[in-house]
């Protein structure tokens, strides 16, 4: 019964990362060239709160009782783009300090094998 869990989780998960079009865009925007839409990007999650505002109007309205599952999603969805573009620029923070790193290794490197050189030829 757990296995039989497990892998229905686990389908549920791909599919809700592969074919909804919130998470394909998170996706997108966690890589490396998508980081600098990351706080852009919360402004993505205005339009999911007016959502959930009209929907929760018209559940008030007398509305079918289904439509709270559209105002969890609406909010779910929201509160992930919310806090895309914290976590997207920390990201993006820690990866320009490790390649500014590399960078400086690099060029101590390079200084260093140039004047190994011109000490050999120097001799």
């Amino acid at each position: 019964m757990f296995r039989l869990l497990w892998a229905a989780s686990v389908r549920t998960r791909y599919f809700l990362r592969r074919y909804m079009p919130a998470n394909v865009l998170l996706d997108r925007i966690r890589t490396r060239r998508g980081l600098k839409w990351g706080l852009p990007a919360m402004l993505l999650a205005a339009p999911y709160l007016l959502a959930a505002s009209i929907c929760t109007n018209l559940i008030a309205d007398g509305g079918p009782g289904w439509l709270n599952l559209l105002v969890i999603l609406f909010i779910w969805n929201a509160l992930k783009f919310i806090l895309i573009g914290p976590v997207s620029l920390a990201h993006l923070v820690r990866i320009r300090l490790h390649e500014a790193a590399e960078r400086r290794r690099a060029r101590r490197r390079s200084d260093a094998m140039k004047s190994a050189r011109y000490a050999t030829i120097g001799s």
